[in-house]
């Protein structure tokens, strides 16, 4: 009778296992989005090709035990396609390999012909696009469930709720697993207990993360006040929570022994009853031993298969990545082709390193190139390198650098072509001002943040731009901001250190005032200038060329007048008067005058001004006067690109391009 029962324990044990590991295999469709109708791709094209690759390599990375991984497939517009993966950071590889799997299929099926797809699962989130969303923060489209049940208390419940899903963000963003991921438990009453997850993707920053988390988690209360659970989803991160253990918990405290009543007097018990008893306690000690090595035997099986294929897949991806200046280097003949021998007509604009022209290659793509002028002393081998590691810079926010030529005393880079020309265009062209209503101009104010927070601090390098304005600033069809010519100080072989330049170059109205005057230089240069843009967006007026009727001596001083006395709306662009949001106007002005104090160390950094304008929990302290400083155009000891922007501007018809630019690499 009790092998009996051993027997069927051991055969009920290895059904429940193999029961288990199928039944994870099931994932749970929540939500999808698709791109606009005006971004598609035709049926056997070179994208649809490289779309097929690149879901193929999703899937066989699966294995990666971050649970993410991100690709780019193709070379050049219009046939580059982006994508990712994230898998909640609890589940299994087999569940993440289902999950991926499944949206891959799932999501040609919703968004058939799309460049630009985005599939929710409660285990996984899939994504692709034809443009670089990698390391970049990002909200939309959102997703808000709730669970309808309400709960006792919702008050002090969502009082917890709060403390909870704080810790979690933080633990979360500084999580060193590679993950992002974090869960806690919390008792709420003595029978229910909160269940509470949060993870971002892991390519953002710590800040990124962070800011990405107490923005959703900032959406719980509007969504789901006093209900027992609720979610937001965004497609750079995501937080959860329930009252019962919705993820896998590895690990649990001991539960405390409860007290017992003294048992009672023993009674003689029948042979039937003593071996009854018997059985039952062989089979309890029997069925966890067995349910032990079965999984442990499984999970060996499916680790050593795994790693098999992920083996494989590593020597893939290694040979997939851009690192060769081959792979980047492109023919003097073809682009002189390109841009029909470097004519006239083609010529978008030219100053200090060089003229720039406008051309396409033979696969249809529209390009703009550099001719740099023969003064720069670099070797041509440092020259290829540092190409190199400028070109892997994918930003949404950034103008791509898709290669170069150098043949004989020509040198050449070819970036890509942004159609809209420049800010300044925009901004203070009368005819086009009224383009710019409040919601693109704050939408490219943020833009603009993401993408120099991209280079101070998610970058591969360490880049200090140093020659912000609005006319390095690009916008592509849709009005997103794009910063040109950054990371190529080394190409022009400008004498330089990390601290510090004794050769000063840039554009006045833009520059801090340690660095025009005395050569010093950091992120805080940057913020600055960036400061500078933000009140150049609001006001539409020039910070290089100001003209006021107030006795105002400069755009800083103009807006410092109003600010202190507490007119700041009337700082604002006659041509936005109509429609505006109040608050968020006073909060860019708030925040453009943290940038441009005279102190480099109050000027706060890129990372903590992207979360200003994310969240409007972050209270912003006093703003000190601004930095004001005068340096005579006869005597300064710098040279002032304002002409040569304005150069730039006027003959270009559809691209604008920086014309001195001067940045820093530091190698991470």
């Amino acid at each position: 009778m009790v092998s009996f029962h051993i027997s069927m324990t051991l055969s009920f044990c290895i059904f429940l296992s193999l029961l288990c590991l199928n039944s994870e295999a099931a994932v749970v469709f929540l939500d999808f989005h698709c791109g606009s109708n005006t971004t598609t791709y035709t049926r056997n094209s070179t994208y649809q090709r490289n779309l097929n690759f690149l879901l193929s390599s999703l899937q066989s990375n699966t294995t990666r035990e971050s649970g993410f991984y991100n690709l780019t497939v193709g070379r050049d517009p219009p046939d580059i396609v982006y994508g990712l993966f994230l898998c909640r950071g609890d589940v299994t590889q087999d569940i993440c390999q289902e999950c991926v799997s499944t949206a891959s299929g799932e999501i040609l099926r919703r968004c058939p012909n799309q460049k630009t797809a985005l599939l929710y699962y409660d285990e996984c989130t899939l994504r692709y696009s034809n443009r670089s969303f990698f390391s970049e923060l990002e909200t939309e489209p959102s997703l808000q469930l709730l669970n309808t049940g309400n709960v006792s208390q919702p008050d002090r419940f969502m009082e917890l709720l709060a403390n909870t899903t704080k810790e979690i963000a933080a633990r979360a963003a500084a999580d060193q697993s590679g993950k992002k991921f974090a869960t806690e438990e919390a008792n709420f009453t003595n029978f229910q207990t909160l269940y509470t997850l949060a993870q971002c993707t892991p390519d953002l920053s710590v800040s990124s993360c962070d800011t990405c988390l107490t923005t959703a988690i900032s959406f719980l209360p509007s969504c789901c006040l006093g209900k027992q659970g609720g979610r937001v989803v965004f497609p750079s991160c995501n937080v959860r929570y329930e009252l019962y253990p919705f993820y896998r918990i590895t690990a649990q405290p001991p539960s405390p022994t409860p007290v017992r009543p003294s048992p009672p007097a023993p009674q003689s018990k029948s042979k039937g009853e003593k071996n009854k008893v018997s059985s039952t306690i062989i089979i309890a000690i029997v069925v966890p031993v067995v349910a032990s090595v079965v999984l442990l035997a499984a999970g060996f099986c499916l680790l050593t298969r795994k790693r098999k294929k992920y083996d494989a897949v590593e020597q893939e991806n290694a040979a997939n990545e851009i690192s060769t200046v081959e792979s980047l280097q492109f023919d003097f003949a073809t682009i002189e082709a390109a841009t029909d021998k470097f004519s006239a007509v083609n010529k978008l604009g030219e100053g200090g390193f060089g003229p720039v022209y406008k051309g396409k290659l033979p696969s249809g793509q529209e390009i703009a190139v550099k001719r740099l002028s023969g003064r720069s002393s670099q070797g041509a081998e440092e020259y290829k390198n540092e190409v190199v590691l400028v070109a892997k810079l994918q930003h949404r926010n950034l103008v791509r650098l898709l290669g170069f030529c150098l043949e004989g005393e020509e040198k050449l880079l070819i970036y890509e072509f942004v159609r809209n020309k420049s800010l300044d265009y925009f901004l203070f062209g009368l005819e086009k001002q009224g383009q710019l209503n409040w919601f693109k101009r704050y939408k490219i104010i943020g833009g603009i943040a993401r993408g120099i927070l991209y280079l101070h601090e998610d970058s591969r390098l360490k880049i200090i731009h140093r020659d912000l304005k609005t006319s390095n600033i690009l916008l592509d069809e849709d009005m997103n901001p794009k910063i040109s010519d950054f990371g190529l100080a080394r190409i022009f072989g400008v004498d330089q250190s990390e601290g510090n330049t004794s050769r000063v170059v840039g554009t006045y109205g833009y520059m801090p005032p340690e660095y025009a005057m005395h050569g010093q230089f950091s992120v805080k240069s940057d913020v600055y200038s960036f400061g500078v843009i933000i009140l150049e967006i609001i006001t539409g007026k020039k910070s290089n060329n100001f003209q006021s009727t107030d006795g105002a001596d400069d755009l800083l001083s103009y807006v410092w007048k109003h600010w202190n006395n507490g007119t700041p709306l009337e700082l604002l662009d006659s041509s936005l008067r109509s429609s505006y949001s109040s608050n968020e106007v006073i909060r860019c002005i708030h925040i453009g005058l943290l940038c441009v104090q005279e102190d480099p160390a109050e000027r706060p950094t890129m990372a903590a001004i992207v979360l200003m304008l994310n969240s409007y929990s972050v209270t912003l302290q006093a703003p000190q006067a601004p930095a004001t400083f005068f340096i005579p155009r006869s005597e300064s000891n710098f040279p002032t690109n304002e002409e040569e922007s304005d150069q730039s501007a006027s003959k270009s018809s559809r691209f604008s391009v920086n014309e001195a630019s001067i940045s820093d690499l530091y190698p991470r």
